[in-house]
């Protein structure tokens, strides 16, 4: 089944309430008030959910209980008086909790904006197949790369706010690994969640006609092997119309992981970008899921990049 454009939200105001969530991981206190005054900075109201800042009594990689977790992000959605929920950071944990949310309610409450990457793709990718919601690939409250790195808050910013600003991404380094065109409904993110999700009961089945978006962290070149092996052989690529690839951040020499993707992803006819500037990199642009776009990669050496034929947000 081709993939087809997803329920964007409306965009941020002035004073819009936003609630952060813990989906995954404990977050580090500090870095979180940090996040919050940044927001604060962006006439944003943020509400830290009541067990963000929890940490698992045994399982000290959780924040806190899965049903706490879930608890948070079901009861934010739901709150007419939150307009987006923001992820606090990733790690591991969203797998444990995606099943105990109440989709038909969420579905019921209707779209809202929800950023976050890295573990978040678990909740990605249910909002995509389960709610039919567009969301945002992008930076978290609590993460070094929104603190420190200004391209990746005012991108964000801009996406917030002014969405139809940003509909071009794709940073100077952004190159192409296979040159050409293509259009395509946008999905993905961390490419090994994505492995870890396929195969699920509620998985994606089909990605025809999609466009690739992916990145990972912590990955050596024969780990990504496997992984895009894995996604390759039980066909969760076949009809995709393009490959995105955003940061590899410590996979070992980009030579090495270069050659991966060249490996597993160049005989696939398809236009693959390298590079756009999304992910755990140095800066985390924000990009949209579940939207049509066209994907450039000039074979000239130009620069490349990832155009919504629609702005993120309403």
């Amino acid at each position: 089944m081709t993939l087809e454009p997803l329920a964007r939200p409306a965009r941020l105001r002035p004073g819009a309430r936003v609630a952060v969530v813990a989906p995954s991981g404990p977050v580090p206190p500090e870095r979180l008030e940090r996040g919050l005054d940044l927001l604060r900075g962006w006439d944003l109201d943020p509400v830290v959910a009541p067990h963000a800042l929890d940490t698992h009594p045994e399982l000290d990689h959780l924040a806190g209980a899965d049903e706490d977790r879930a608890r948070d992000l079901q009861e934010a959605w739901c709150d007419p008086s939150v307009d987006a929920v923001l992820c606090a950071r990733g790690g591991y944990g969203a797998h444990r909790m995606v099943d105990l949310l109440d989709w038909s309610a969420i579905r019921a409450a209707g779209p809202k904006v929800f950023v976050g990457y890295s573990d978040i793709t678990v909740l990605h990718e249910a909002f995509a197949l389960r709610a039919g919601f567009s969301t945002l690939h992008g930076p978290m409250v609590a993460t070094e790369v929104f603190l420190k790195d200004a391209a990746t808050q005012q991108a964000l910013w801009s996406t917030l706010f002014e969405p139809e600003s940003v509909r071009t991404l794709g940073l100077e380094a952004a190159v192409a690994l296979v040159p050409g065109r293509a259009r395509g409904i946008t999905y993905g993110g961390c490419a090994s969640l994505l492995a870890a999700d396929a195969g699920t009961p509620r998985a994606r089945t089909s990605a025809e006609g999609g466009l690739f978006v992916i990145e990972d962290t912590g990955e050596e070149p024969y780990r990504l092997d496997g992984i895009l092996t894995r996604l390759l052989r039980i066909g969760a690529l076949d009809g995709i119309a393009g490959v995105v690839c955003g940061s590899w951040e410590a996979c070992g020499p980009y030579e090495g992981v270069r050659a991966v993707l060249a490996d597993r992803l160049g005989g696939l006819g398809i236009p693959v970008v390298e590079e756009l500037g999304f992910g755990h990199g140095p800066t985390a642009l924000t990009v949209p899921l579940g939207v049509p776009a066209v994907l450039d990669a000039p074979a000239d050496g130009g620069r490349c990049t990832l155009t919504s034929e629609v702005p993120a947000l309403l």
